[in-house]
């Protein structure tokens, strides 16, 4: 029985020091070393943060372009997803809700043509970016609104349009907070 005991303590202080320790301080030091410090990155308008690059806010104002449904109201403290099948009726009820509000902030569209995401939360409920697409939708009630040129509006998409990384991994993306920030910098 002393052959089994002092190995196991030994086994087990020695992960208890890899597990609680060193692991911990292994990704606190990635962290830090990552963009924003491991505390998220900012964004800033005249040095005021106004929100942070990977959570999406909820802009509700027709003057500005709208991101996607979040099924945790934007609370970046418990991100997720509403869990609920597509057959779900409640779920069907809310996404033909949301799809009913965006037809009446922009008039000039038909139902078959409004993007899946601009009426379905994502799965963690605060994501930041939508397709150009998406945002391309948008542009006749922006314009109207501003009383600017679509094709500047456009261009505007165009511009704070992301690539995918590295070329190929993942679609093409807009962050939403950045595209508006940028339209409130149009002359």
């Amino acid at each position: 029985m002393k052959t089994y005991i002092l190995p196991s303590l030994k086994l087990t202080f020695i992960l208890i020091i890899i597990c609680a320790v060193l692991y911990p301080l292994l990704i606190t030091g990635i962290a830090k070393a990552a963009p924003g410090g491991g505390k998220g990155v900012t964004i800033s308008v005249n040095n005021k943060v106004v929100g942070y690059e990977n959570v999406g806010q909820k802009f509700t104002d027709d003057k500005y372009f709208q991101g996607r449904p979040s099924a945790v109201n934007y609370n970046a403290a418990g991100s997720g997803g509403s869990n609920k099948a597509p057959s779900n009726a409640e779920y069907l009820a809310q996404v033909k809700a949301r799809i009913d509000t965006f037809l009446v902030h922009n008039p000039d569209m038909k139902k078959s043509d409004v993007p899946s995401e601009l009426v379905t939360a994502s799965g963690s409920g605060l994501d930041p970016d939508i397709s150009p697409e998406g945002a391309l939708v948008q542009v006749k009630r922006i314009a109207k609104i501003r009383n600017i040129d679509e094709e500047k509006l456009k261009q505007l998409i165009v511009e704070q349009t992301q690539k995918p990384l590295l070329g190929f991994l993942g679609p093409k993306k807009v962050n939403v907070l950045k595209l508006n920030i940028e339209l409130n910098n149009l002359k």
